[in-house]
C-alpha cells in the first residue's frame, strides 16, 4: 500500500468517525500540510465518497450521504448483507458486540443510498435473533438514537415508564448504555430541564422522530456512570465490598467497569466494590472467581452464600 493510499484510509476513519473536522485538526491528525488536506479530500471525492466542506473562518469537512454507495468499499448486496448483520448483532444486548455494531451500523447507515433502504427493512422485519434479556429494543430505536446523538439533533418520542404511563418527550440525545442485559439512553429532557434515562424497550418506534433541530452540546456526567446510577442507585440497593484472591488487574479484566470498583489489597489480592439488588446474582458471580473470596460486608450476602452453598451441596449429593 503507497503512502497516499494509507493516508487516504486514515481520513475516511477520521471522517467516519465524527460529523465534522476542521482542516487544521485533520492536516495535524494526518501530519502533513492544510493543502495535502484538500488535495486528499478531492481524491476521496473522486473515489465516490461524498465529502462536503464549508470555506472561510470555521470551515472544515464531513462525510454526507451520498447518491450511490461510494466505490471499493461495498457492492449493493454486500451493503445490504452488511447492514441487516450489523441490525440483528445490534438488537441481541450481547456486551460489546452490540455496541461496537451500533457504531458501525451508523456509519453506513450515514452513506446508504435511498434505494437500498427499503430492502434493509424489508430483510430486517424477516429475521429476528432470540434476545439475551426478557426485553426487546427495536433496532430503528437504537439507530434513530444514534443518529440524533451523532448528528446533534433533537429526537421526540412518547415514553412508557415503569407504572404504564405514558408521555411525549423532547430530548438531546447524548448517549447509548448497554448494562445488565437492557438498552439505555442519555439524554437533557428539554421539558424537564434536566438529564434523564429513558429505558429503550419502553419507548415507541413507531413514534420516534429524528427531527431537524440541532443543539449545542451541554456539558454533561459521565454516561455510564450516570446511567449505572440512575439504574441502580435506588433505596433498595446493596453495596457489597469482597476481598478477591486474585491481583487487582486479574479482576478489572472480568469486572466491567459501570458492575464495581477494584482496588490493591495486597501483591496477590485486591477488594472490589460493587451494587446490587439482586444478592442470590451476585453470589452466583462470586462464586465463578477460581480464587478465595472474603465478603466484608454485607452480612445478608454472606447469608445468601451459606444458603445457596447449602442447595447446591444437597442438590451434588442428590441420587
Amino acid at each position: 500500500m503507497t503512502d497516499t493510499a494509507a493516508r487516504l484510509l486514515r481520513l475516511l476513519g477520521l471522517l467516519q468517525a465524527r460529523p465534522y473536522w476542521s482542516g487544521a485538526e485533520l492536516a495535524r491528525r494526518l501530519e502533513v500540510t492544510d493543502r495535502s488536506v484538500r488535495r486528499d479530500i478531492d481524491r476521496l471525492r473522486g473515489l465516490g465518497y461524498p465529502v462536503e466542506s464549508a470555506h472561510g473562518r470555521g470551515g472544515g469537512y464531513r462525510l454526507a450521504s451520498g447518491s450511490a454507495m461510494p466505490p471499493l468499499v461495498f457492492d449493493d448486496a454486500s451493503a445490504v448483507a452488511v447492514a441487516v448483520g450489523l441490525r440483528l448483532a445490534a438488537g441481541t444486548g450481547i456486551d460489546g458486540l452490540g455496541e461496537d455494531s451500533l457504531r458501525a451500523l451508523t456509519v453506513l447507515d450515514q452513506v446508504m443510498p435511498a434505494r437500498l433502504r427499503p430492502v434493509v427493512s424489508a430483510l430486517s422485519g424477516s429475521t429476528s435473533v432470540l434476545p439475551r434479556g426478557p426485553e426487546t429494543v427495536r433496532s430503528e430505536v437504537l439507530l434513530g438514537f444514534a443518529r440524533g446523538a451523532r448528528a446533534k439533533v433533537r429526537v421526540r418520542f412518547t415514553y412508557q415508564d415503569r407504572t404504564g404511563t405514558e408521555t411525549e418527550r423532547d430530548v438531546e440525545p447524548y448517549h447509548v448504555v448497554s448494562l445488565h442485559q437492557r438498552w439505555y439512553l442519555m439524554a437533557f429532557d428539554t421539558g424537564r430541564g434536566d438529564w434523564r434515562t429513558f429505558r429503550l424497550d419502553r419507548v415507541s418506534a413507531d413514534s420516534l422522530y429524528t427531527t431537524t433541530f440541532g443543539f449545542t452540546p451541554r456539558p454533561a456526567p459521565d454516561p455510564d456512570e450516570y446511567i449505572r446510577k440512575s439504574v441502580t442507585g435506588g433505596a433498595d440497593e446493596v453495596v457489597a465490598r469482597i476481598r478477591v484472591g486474585l491481583p487487582a488487574d486479574a479482576v478489572r479484566r472480568v469486572v466491567p467497569t459501570h458492575a464495581g470498583t477494584v482496588h490493591d489489597d495486597g501483591p496477590e489480592q485486591c477488594l472490589l466494590t460493587t451494587h446490587t439488588r439482586d444478592l442470590p446474582w451476585l453470589a452466583f458471580q462470586l462464586s465463578a472467581f477460581a480464587a478465595p473470596v472474603e465478603v466484608l460486608e454485607p452480612e445478608s450476602l454472606r447469608e445468601t452464600m451459606r444458603t445457596m452453598a447449602v442447595r447446591l451441596s444437597a442438590a451434588a449429593e442428590a441420587g
